[in-house]
């Protein structure tokens, strides 16, 4: 009997009831996973992870951070040369690329932020009390 004519008979109806209780005989090759969706992720070692840093000029330059968010790496981005106006959109733009990636963005500096892909952690918090 094929795999297909089991389970046909485990999930038809049928009006007899039968008293026994039937079980499904998979070999190891029909065990194996069936798509690239039940595979385990893999991490990714401490010593792969990169960070790279920016110091954007214009917000163009954007573009070439979330390239390495992607390829997951992190970024710390500078934005103390940009205009008030410009500093924001690149935030949005950022948080919208790790959102997606499931990543996170945090604040290390009043003009600075951290911006991590899924695969790099981070741990504790920065204050920024004025003294």
């Amino acid at each position: 009997m094929s795999i297909k004519d089991k389970f046909k008979d485990i999930f038809t109806y049928s009006d007899e009831e039968e008293e026994t209780e039937q079980y499904l005989e998979v070999d190891e090759e029909e065990a194996k996973s069936i798509s690239k969706y039940e595979k385990p992720k893999t991490r990714m070692a401490a010593s792969e992870a990169n960070i790279v840093m920016f110091e954007p000029r214009s917000f163009d330059e954007v573009e070439e951070i979330a390239k390495h968010l992607k390829e997951r790496r992190a970024a710390v981005v500078n934005l103390k040369k940009l205009s008030l106006e410009y500093k924001q959109r690149t935030i949005d733009f950022l948080q919208g690329v790790t959102y997606g990636l499931s990543g996170a963005t945090k604040q290390i500096d009043r003009d600075a932020i951290l911006c991590t892909p899924v695969n790099v952690g981070v741990a504790g918090e920065i204050s920024f009390d004025e003294d």
